[in-house]
């Protein structure tokens, strides 16, 4: 007898009821949902309640919140992907949207500009990418005070009618280096103002203390200037951030290569802001399919936990039972 279950065709022999069917399926009832062709059956009901040919069966089991995908909860907000991606710099609309579907990003950036009065209804790079795929976080690129970051912090929520917002305060404009008195500042204001502030900041621990204490739902760290791809300067004070901050830890800007944002979720951070690593690419559709396994697979490394660093060297085979070496001739 063939069923659908769980959207797969399936043949299932024999089973005239919910209860054969679990059986046959080898699937235990305990934390299990059934529902037949849309219906929700009653537990109590599957002894009784039959299957037939051509039925479709959904089978849903109950489980711990989180405990497989690990999810990355940010302002209230739960996010299956690891890997934030920025919008910018793409050669094309078009390529904009293949990367940042291969990328399987949920969270993209945006920057907020005036309208060209001579060109209104230009949208840019952007013109091609369904935004309303994504979760979009307005950054405040360009601010150079704390009171310059939260008027754009404002507009951009009255453009987007989001209150997630990447603070960005610039006291370096060769650099880009962050004013970190001034991102704590703009922090707290925002943070009292029911904004979800996502700051970029130095790879200070202190700066980052100071952020968490002010109420950022996550601090940003830089691994080397914005668009720079040097990879980490300072990799030690990364993973010291993220060993005392008790809210998620993003490394955002200077990564250039799929193992630089392998690392930075190997050091534990709970994601990732990539840009210019992927649009500057030679392939960008690629480079963001790399980067998203990458961070996969530093987040899984990261949950195993790496072997403790030897100064000696360990043998793996066993140091017994090794054959005689041959008697040298005299």
């Amino acid at each position: 007898m063939q069923l659908t279950v769980n959207g797969r065709p399936r043949e299932v022999g024999v089973a005239s009821s919910i209860a054969q069917l679990l059986a046959r399926l080898e699937i235990t009832p305990e934390s299990v949902a059934v529902a037949v062709n849309g219906d929700v059956v009653a537990r109590d009901a599957w002894p009784t309640r039959s299957v037939g040919a051509g039925d479709d069966v959904e089978i849903i089991r109950i489980i711990q919140g989180g405990a497989d995908e690990d999810p990355l909860a940010i302002g209230g907000v739960t996010f299956r992907s690891r890997l934030f991606c920025g919008t910018g710099k793409f050669a094309s609309p078009e390529i904009a949207a293949a990367a940042l579907a291969a990328a399987g990003t949920e969270l993209v950036t945006v920057a907020i500009r005036y309208v060209d009065l001579d060109a209104p209804s230009t949208s840019g790079v952007l013109g091609g990418v369904d935004l309303s795929r994504y979760r979009l976080l307005p950054n405040t690129a360009g601010a150079t005070t704390a009171e310059h970051a939260v008027k754009m912090a404002r507009l951009a929520r009255a453009a987007t009618g989001t209150n997630f917002i990447k603070l960005e305060v610039i006291g370096d404009a060769q650099y880009l280096w962050p004013d970190t008195a001034a991102t704590i500042e703009a922090t707290t204001q925002l943070v009292r103002e029911g904004f979800v502030v996502l700051p970029y900041t130095s790879p200070d621990l202190v700066a980052a203390l100071r952020l968490e204490d002010a109420g950022a739902a996550t601090v940003m760290p830089l691994a080397s200037p914005i668009g720079s791809g040097q990879g980490y300067n300072d990799w030690v004070s990364i993973e010291r951030i993220c060993s005392r901050v008790r809210v998620p830890v993003v490394v955002d800007a200077g990564i250039g290569a799929p193992s630089e944002a392998a690392m930075a979720m190997e050091l534990g951070a709970s994601a990732v802001l990539v840009n210019t690593a992927i649009a500057r690419a030679a392939d960008p559709v690629r480079m963001a399919e790399a980067m998203k396994l990458a961070v996969i697979a530093g987040r899984l490394a990261h949950r195993a936990g790496r072997i403790p660093r030897r100064a000696e060297a360990e043998p793996s085979s066993p140091g017994h039972g090794v054959p005689k070496a041959p008697a040298v001739a005299r």
